[in-house]
């Protein structure tokens, strides 16, 4: 067994073998990811993440799962788990031009601590909220002067940052069948865009002109889930959490400059961006502790977001209603035996997911997410420990109009830790 000393050792590692894997891919990810506040995340559970996502309704003794708070009510072990992901995206336009990208960054940070067990467990996270990661190189000629060539020019617009939240949670398991749970949720992040325009010619200077946007704020989430015996070793779970509209207060700032050298321009501007209620539903079905079953529903109207400050993309007219719809099978072959062979030890996870998108680039032409998921957790010699591989491969867009279609695989590696404090010595 790990010592606590081992156990935050590994969660240290993981974390800031995470961060320069950020950094490395910061200019290459999704282009849709330029709208607004960017691309939203969520990372619930690694269990959850490799059964398409959701997991509302999906109990676990060996994940913190932030999908309900409800979940933290079934903890036996101090949990700790933390990750990183590669993601790799194709994209083509109308005009069949494609390209690949690659970024790397870190999925989340959790910690779960029963205070008794399996009926009252606290939980803390650090995940990422939305994630904004794009590059764009476009080329043109320019007339300044009729009796020469025109000159060429290449503008390279860029944008990096995005939200991140900060979770502290509470779920207790009042009576038998109820389990409810509450989370307060710090939002805060930078969003930044940068638009560099070089030309062919010594006698045009380079500009670069760039806006950043600071925000933060607070919200709370709410989540309920009632088990009900459906036999001998099953259970039917059916659950559902609301979070509130969160207000965000921002700054924003445009500067103007050559190279890295910049100049504010005009006064920094503050104001309050609103962000809308996000509501789900889910259930979940567990048979002998060898086959789960999950299927989830999330909804977002975003057409309720406002902001007073100037942010990428975003138009009133442009913002549409957010639908999540989710659903997946684990299959753990040696149920709760701990001394089945390996192989048999090793839970097997699918699912998939379709996701539409909060914003339309474009008038009458929706972003749809479609994904398959899958992965498997595998057993290490530290019981209670696993680590989480897993893959999704979908797409979103299409190669229409000023849209893209971007085919993607994300691969991601968790490791989820946990074990038993807070023992009472025996002398025997």
């Amino acid at each position: 067994m790990m010592s606590k000393h081992r156990l935050f050792a590994a969660i240290g590692l993981l974390v800031l073998a995470a961060a320069p894997a950020a950094g490395q891919g910061r200019d290459d990810g999704s282009l849709y990811s330029r709208y607004v506040l960017g691309e939203l995340r969520s990372f619930p559970s690694s269990r959850a993440q490799a059964m398409g996502g959701g997991g509302i309704a999906l109990w676990s003794l060996n994940y913190a799962n932030y999908a309900n708070p409800a979940a933290l009510s079934r903890q036996f072990l101090v949990r700790a788990s933390a990750g990183m992901r590669l993601d790799n995206i194709s994209t083509v336009d109308a005009l069949s031009k494609d390209k690949d990208l690659m970024a790397g960054s870190f999925s989340a940070v959790q910690f779960g601590l029963p205070l008794i067990s399996n009926r009252l467990g606290l939980g803390f996270a650090f995940e990422p909220y939305s994630r904004v990661n794009y590059k764009v190189v476009t080329t043109g000629d320019l007339d300044v002067d009729p009796s020469r060539d025109a000159t060429p020019f290449t503008v390279i617009t860029q944008g990096t940052g995005g939200l991140q939240q900060l979770r502290v949670g509470v779920g207790v398991n009042p009576v038998a069948a109820l389990s409810v749970g509450a989370s307060v949720d710090y939002l805060f992040g930078i969003t930044e865009e940068s638009k560099r325009t070089t030309f062919d010619s010594i006698r045009l200077r380079a500009t670069n002109v760039a806006a950043s946007t600071r925000m933060r704020g607070f919200t709370i989430t709410g989540g309920a889930i009632v088990a009900i015996p459906a036999g001998e070793d099953r259970e039917l779970s059916v659950a559902g959490t609301i979070t509130l509209p969160a207000t965000l207060h921002g700054n924003y700032a445009r500067t103007l400059g050559e190279s890295l050298d910049l100049d504010t321009l005009g006064a920094t501007m503050t104001g309050d961006i609103e962000l809308p209620v996000s509501a789900g539903a889910g259930a979940s079905f567990t048979s002998h502790s060898r086959w789960t079953f999950t299927a989830d529903v999330r909804y977002e109207p975003w057409t309720d977001f406002t902001s007073t400050l100037p942010l990428t993309g975003y138009a009133p007219s442009a913002m549409q209603d957010r639908t999540r719809i989710s659903a997946g099978v684990e299959y753990l072959p040696a149920g709760s035996s701990i001394i089945e062979p390996y192989h048999q030890r090793i839970a097997y996870r699918l699912g998939f997911f379709v996701d539409d998108a909060y914003i339309r680039p474009a008038e009458g032409q929706s972003i749809t997410t479609q994904a398959v998921t899958a992965g498997a957790s595998l057993p290490t010699l530290f019981g209670g420990t696993r680590l989480d591989l897993n893959v999704q491969v979908g797409q979103r867009g299409s190669a229409s109009g000023i849209l893209v279609r971007e085919r993607f695989v994300t691969i991601s590696a968790t490791l989820n830790i946990g074990e038993r404090w807070f023992v009472k010595r025996r002398l025997g």
